[in-house]
């Protein structure tokens, strides 16, 4: 069977039998209905050539628009080639008077009459809806006389539903008892991939022949151009899916009989197939699918208005068309039962023959369509995307309001479409610096570094309101100081203050402000900025604000010149005064990163939500990074090393910004102390650190690249990285330990190279610093590097206090260590508070190598028992916080003072410590993280970290199976500490 005729044996079977019939003298009509490009033609090709073998005589007319203006052309075509055909056609004149061609009906009917004399007939008519008017007459008339005679009939006839109503079809004023009529159905998708298959004649993918169905729509038309175009590409080898567009098919084939399907459909039809190809040309399917529907429809009937409005077509159609070809293949259901094209191909073969100029026009009235039925900015605005400038208000308007939604999902990528096409739009100079101020920090953040800063300059240069042009100088200041162009940045921000700011004295203090923290960037300029504002607050601290007076008491609390309890009465005090909210960013940014260092974690957590509340996260900023960094330097501050490496982005280099980020700093750190020091050394070379610019967050990197350097035993290489940190830092008047504590890294690799007086003196140092900050953290950090550059009695005494102090930290004291001579531990997660009631402690991770430090000390001096009592703590703590390698530590120091490590892991129930117990106890009783914290009166961040640790010693992972698990008493290997002596 012939790839046309798959299916169609009933059809033939039909004629066969009436053929028979006429054969017997009873004529009839079959008709054969279908859709363009179900293969009628085929069909009547096959019936034809099974009446011929049967004996029978064949008149074959094929119809065309072309010849509908020639009276009778069809009929000439059925009976040209018999004997006498010249006359009856009409060659002899008809009698004068009588109307054009009134006797050539008779004739022509006698000339057939005539050839069925000789012979039964078969009359086969192909496309007779494009006959002309006169032979469709004479057809319908002969159709009411053969059923005496040995002639069938067998016409196609086009039978598809089209947006304009088609004429009435021949059989319309026909008895039924004349015709039999057949309408052919698409191919099935079983005998569309048997014909695929069958006409390669060789092995193809599955997923390929799919795409094939799919892209054939059932058509036989369809699918046979498709194969034509395909050839011998699809072998064994061919790729596992059909090209999206026709551009990739050769000779075109396929693009050629979607065109001609689309002629035989007329016009009105061909704009609302091509309106439909272009909506679902769409990238966002999911989404738009939501937003197309309005108040009473379902998606539907909302596409159906739509297209309608789009092609200007009649909306009572539209619906019934998508129906028509969703049953015949060419469309399916999308998500959420949008109508689709069946295959992304035939969409493009659909819009290919349409001009760029008249597909953006469409669009331009599907926006406009959409705007009035009311859906939302991003639908409407997508269409604006495909559209011409529409050259009105409403136009922007939708395109920046599609922008702001884009904003605050975090979709970059949309958003920068949206604004990007906003420009195309007029409007106002003050507006366009807006939104130019917007597009250069996106794509800034998200394109490459360089990228927004022409924006943002021609922001600036634009006319706007004073508040709007301090966002923009703000914004290309910042991206200027990221570029290592400080000086400039301020000079930006200085020239602002001068020409355009006079009589707001609130914008020019949140320039001062912006100027100060982007001086960070440049340690001469910094120095500079400073002293400037520091001698501004001492004659009128109005003039710097509450945002300046707070970045006051950062330089102090870096320069070593105030301690953590003053520092945050001062920020306390700053920030219960009323800011204004351009410049209350700053002072949010600034406490935070106070209190962060104060230890003040789960307030400096506060002051980051908050803050970054506040901001707008496509406007750049220098306090959005900030507070981002903050939030990075508090999950390092809690030893959270999983949060530090759960974000991809800070474990390589960023493309376009060969300069390491904070958040890279604190991730090189947590690989090294979760023991990845290969991945954590192939970060650290992923960065040129040879001639880069000046900034702290090059100090910060440095900083870690010297901790990993430590680690893998290169402590003079350690060293070098340190000392270079402090320099830099120290060129800034940043000499506190408060941020990277460098001066007791560089007296640990002093000591490992043998140089305990070089170690002595920096670890005296920042003892000294600690000492006016007094936060357990950084005092406790001195006490235990002193002690170990010390040594002996003394030595021991140092790291005993270091260890009681960061116990107390633990404790979460505000402002500075309470060493009190209550100390006196309950278990190994609690002390005993003021008035003795015992307070869950945080981990602090400080406290683990100042517990080996003790540890090593104690064995030193042969208090074994207590060495080991210490070391043993570290190495639980330290598998609580995942940190490899300081539990490697303990454990080697343990066997050095000649403990036996147990060989298996602490699991089990019998691993957990009472804490944990009595946690997860309530945890089992299905009580939240926050009813927990309140019935034990502990931190909610206290539970968590609990209860992730006694998942990871019970080897589970979920709250359900915490009952099961604490009934377990099999797996203990030892007691709570985990390490047997």
């Amino acid at each position: 069977m012939s790839v046309a005729l798959r299916e169609r044996r009933e059809e033939l079977e039909l004629v066969a039998a009436e053929a028979e019939r006429a054969r017997a003298g009873a004529g009839r009509l079959v008709l054969l209905r279908g859709a363009t490009g179900t293969g009628r033609t085929a069909l009547l090709e096959a019936a034809a050539e099974q009446a011929e073998a049967a004996g029978m005589r064949v008149l074959r007319a094929r119809c065309s628009p072309d010849h509908t203006s020639v009276p009778f052309g069809a009929v000439f075509q059925l009976l040209a080639h018999g004997p006498g055909f010249d006359s009856a056609a009409g060659e002899e004149p008809d009698p004068p008077g009588t109307p054009p061609h009134r006797g050539r009906p008779a004739r022509l009917w006698r000339l057939l009459r005539s050839y069925a004399d000789d012979v039964p007939l078969l009359v086969a008519v192909d496309d007779v809806h494009l006959a002309d008017e006169s032979s469709r007459r004479w057809l319908v008339e002969a159709v009411r006389r053969i059923d005496r005679l040995p002639v069938l009939m067998v016409v196609t006839e086009r039978s598809q539903y089209d947006i304009d109503p088609p004429a009435d079809g021949l059989v319309h004023a026909l008895s039924p008892a004349l015709v039999r009529t057949r309408t052919l159905a698409p191919l099935s998708a079983g005998s569309a991939a048997e014909l695929v298959r069958s006409a390669l004649g060789r092995p193809v993918p599955a997923e390929w022949v799919d795409d094939c169905v799919r892209a054939g729509a059932g058509s036989p038309l369809l699918l046979r151009a498709l194969l034509d175009d395909l050839g011998g590409t699809a072998t064994e080898d061919a790729p596992a899916a059909l090209p999206d567009n026709c551009a990739a098919l050769y000779p075109g084939s396929y693009a050629a009989a979607v065109s001609w399907w689309l002629d035989s459909a007329g016009p009105t039809t061909t704009e609302v197939a091509r309106a439909l190809a272009a909506l679902d040309d769409d990238e966002e399917d999911d989404e738009k699918d939501e937003d197309s529907a309005s108040g009473g429809g379902g998606h539907g009937d909302a596409d159906a208005g739509l297209l309608a409005r789009m092609a200007g077509a009649d909306p009572a159609r539209v619906p019934g068309w998508l129906t028509a070809m969703t049953g015949l293949g060419l469309l399916c259901p999308g998500p959420g039962g949008r109508p689709r094209y069946a295959h992304p191909l035939l969409r493009d073969a659909v819009l290919s023959s349409w001009s760029g100029a008249l597909r953006q026009a469409a669009h331009h009235r599907a926006a406009e369509a959409m705007l009035r039925r009311g859906d939302r900015a991003e639908a409407v605005a997508g269409q604006l995307l495909r559209s011409a400038p529409v050259g009105e208000a409403w136009a922007t308007g939708v395109l920046l309001d599609a922008a702001d939604l884009a904003v605050r999902d975090d979709r970059s990528d949309d958003a920068l479409a949206f604004l990007r096409r906003a420009l195309d739009e007029p409007m106002p100079d003050a507006r366009r610096s807006v939104v130019l101020t917007e597009l250069g920090s996106l794509e800034y953040a998200t394109v490459r570094s360089t990228a927004g800063i022409p924006r943002l300059a021609e922001a600036m240069r634009l006319p706007g309101l004073p508040r709007d042009r301090v966002r923009a100088a703000v914004a290309l200041g910042t991206a200027l100081a990221r570029q290592g162009e400080a000086r400039t940045a301020i000079d930006v921000l200085r020239g602002l203050e001068d020409e355009h700011l006079t009589g707001h004295p609130d914008l020019v203090r949140t320039v001062q402000t912006a100027s100060a923290l982007l001086s960070d960037h440049d340690p001469a300029t910094r120095r500079e900025v400073y002293r400037w504002l520091r001698e501004t607050a001492e004659r009128s601290p109005r003039l710097v604000g509450t945002a300046g007076q707070a970045l006051l008491v950062r330089y102090e609390s870096t320069a070593g010149l105030t301690s953590a309890a003053s520092a945050m009465r001062r920020i306390r005090a700053l920030l219960a005064q009323p800011a204004d909210p351009l410049a209350e960013g700053f002072l949010l940014g600034t406490a935070a990163a106070v209190a962060q260092w104060a230890d003040q974690l789960d307030e400096a957590e506060r002051l980051v939500r908050r803050g970054l509340a506040g901001q707008r996260p496509s406007l750049l900023h220098p306090m959005h990074l900030a507070l981002q960094n903050v939030r990075v330097d508090i999950a390092a501050a809690r030893g959270a090393y999983a949060e530090l490496l759960a974000d991809p982005g800070a474990l390589s280099p960023v493309a376009g910004r060969p300069d390491p980020a904070n958040a890279q700093a604190h991730a090189l750190i947590a690989l090294v102390e979760t023991g990845r020091t290969e991945e954590a050394t192939a970060l650290a070379d992923g960065f040129d650190l040879q001639n880069p610019y000046d900034s702290w967050e090059l100090n910060r990197f440095l900083y870690a690249r010297g901790v990993l350097r430590a680690a893998i035993g290169d402590p003079a290489g350690a060293l070098g990285d340190f000392l270079e940190c402090g320099r830099h830092q120290s060129a800034r008047d940043v000499v506190s330990p408060v941020v990277t504590p460098w001066r007791t890294a560089s007296a640990e690799c002093h000591l490992a190279l043998g140089r305990p007086r070089q170690a002595l003196a920096l670890a005296e140092e920042e003892l000294r610093l600690a000492t006016v900050w007094n936060t357990p953290r950084v005092l406790g950090r001195a006490l235990r590097v002193l002690g170990t550059a010390t040594g002996g009695r003394r030595g021991l005494e140092l790291t005993d206090r270091a260890v009681r102090i960061l116990r107390q930290g633990a404790d979460g004291a505000s402002g500075g260590t309470r060493e009190s001579a209550r100390e006196a531990t309950s278990d190994r997660d609690g002390i005993a508070a003021p008035g003795g009631e015992p307070v869950e402690t945080e981990l602090i991770p400080e406290l683990i190598p100042a517990l080996i430090a003790q540890g090593r000390r104690l064995t030193a001096v042969g208090e074994r028992a207590r060495a080991r009592e210490a070391l043993r703590e570290a190495a639980e703590r330290a598998e609580r916080l995942g940190a490899v390698r300081m539990r490697a530590s303990a454990e080697a120091a343990l066997r050095e003072g000649g403990a036996r490590r147990a060989a298996t892991a602490r699991t089990g129930s019998g691993s957990l410590t009472a804490s944990e117990r009595r946690i997860a106890e309530l945890a089992a009783q299905s009580r939240t993280n926050m009813e927990i914290a309140e019935l034990l009166h502990l931190a909610r961040r206290t539970v968590e970290t609990h209860l992730t640790s006694a998942y990871r010693k019970l080897g589970i992972r979920r709250r359900a199976e915490l009952g099961a698990a604490l009934t377990d008493t099999g797996s203990r290997s030892g007691p709570p500490g985990g390490t047997r002596a």
